[in-house]
Parts: C-alpha cells; structure tokens; sequence
C-alpha cells in the first residue's frame, strides 16, 4: 500500500512539473509572437521612412 501511495506521489509530482513546462512554453511562444509581429510592424514603418521619394 505505501508503494502505491509513493507511486502516485512521483506521478502527481512529474505531471505538476510536465503542466508548468508545457503552461512556460505556451507563453513563452505567445510572447515571441507578439514580439515578432511588432518587428515586423516597426520594420516596415522603418523602411518606408528611408526611402527616398521621387
């Protein structure tokens, strides 16, 4: 009986750990693509300052 108690101890323990991991990197990439779209939108604001007009 206490093995099984260990076992589902581990495995509440690994699962927390895998949830934050996966909950991180969801909004680790939610970040890098807001940042991503900013770049884009100030490089393209950019570039059309520097060219010059005919």
């Amino acid at each position: 009986m206490l093995a099984l108690v260990l076992a589902l101890v581990l495995l509440w323990v690994v699962l927390a750990v895998v949830g934050l991991v996966i909950k991180g990197l969801f909004w680790l990439t939610l970040v890098a693509a807001v940042l991503f779209l900013a770049t884009l939108v100030l490089g393209g604001a950019v570039s059309r300052r520097r060219r010059p007009t005919r």
